[in-house]
């Protein structure tokens, strides 16, 4: 046996190894808690950065550019996939969650409760900004640019989000977001996206880091928008994956069924 098939084989068991440490602590129910939290704080802190960049842009002065807002949620993104995206997978969206629950690599019976968990992160994060700076740059809400209209800013949403899941469920480990991969990957989509198309719809594509703010400053009127927009989104890259790769993976089918 030469020495390079030794080094292979070791190599292969240490991969089985580390698949049977993580993916059972993924689906072992004792641990939710644990994964909830995950999903609570992670969001509470990307929505702190989301909506928190036009909040404090006003704080300041206008300190804070366009490109800084943008690139903040990327580079948080990417530190919370770096993290805790072994824990809990680090979806932080609830587009991700459904993505991953209809792609069948997500168990149903776990989307309510990542669904509350970012719901609570969110709205925590913006109510703390609105305790700390008050009820000024409508508290970092998703708005449209000047001119442009609902439809188009519902149509950018869709489409700039079908591009994240896309990335997403391209680079994930079943429905986790983990490794440098996944974590550059998301990071820079988010960005980049932010970078070019900010100026149009805002570049949410996440429900709940728009829902938040606008909730928390009590208009409502243009929420739907960052609602549908990215579940719609969501809902097309799931079927682009499928074109692409065909059904879900077999260690994503066992994660959906949790065996």
């Amino acid at each position: 046996m030469t020495r390079a098939h030794v080094d292979r084989t070791k190599t292969t068991a240490e991969q089985r190894m580390l698949r049977s440490a993580s993916i059972p602590d993924f689906l072992d129910s004792s641990h939710e808690w644990r994964r909830l939290f995950a999903e609570s704080w992670g969001t509470f802190l990307l929505v702190l950065v989301a909506a928190g960049a036009g909040v404090v842009s006003v704080q300041s002065g206008g300190a804070v550019t366009l490109s800084m807002k943008v690139i903040a949620p990327g580079l948080m993104v990417m530190a919370i996939i770096y993290f805790m995206g072994a824990v809990g997978g680090a979806h932080l969206n609830p587009s991700v969650t459904l993505a991953f629950a209809v792609r069948r690599n997500f168990p149903w019976r776990r989307v309510p409760g990542y669904l509350g968990a970012q719901f609570v992160g969110g709205v925590a994060a913006a109510a703390l900004l609105r305790a700390m700076f008050g009820p000024i740059g409508l508290m970092g809400a998703t708005t449209s640019g000047p001119g442009v209209s609902d439809i188009k800013a519902l149509i950018m949403e869709i489409l700039l989000t079908t591009g994240l899941i896309s990335t997403i469920l391209g680079t994930s480990s079943g429905a986790r977001n983990i490794g440098s991969n996944g974590a550059l990957a998301v990071g820079g989509y988010i960005a980049l996206a932010g970078l070019w198309a900010a100026p149009i719809s805002g570049a949410s594509m996440n429900p709940v880091r728009s829902f938040a703010p606008d909730l928390i400053r009590g208009d409502l009127l243009t929420t739907w928008i960052y609602i549908a927009g990215p579940m719609m989104g969501a809902m097309l890259a799931v079927g682009f994956e499928w074109i692409l790769k065909g059904q879900a993976t077999a260690a994503g089918t066992l994660a959906a069924r949790g065996e």
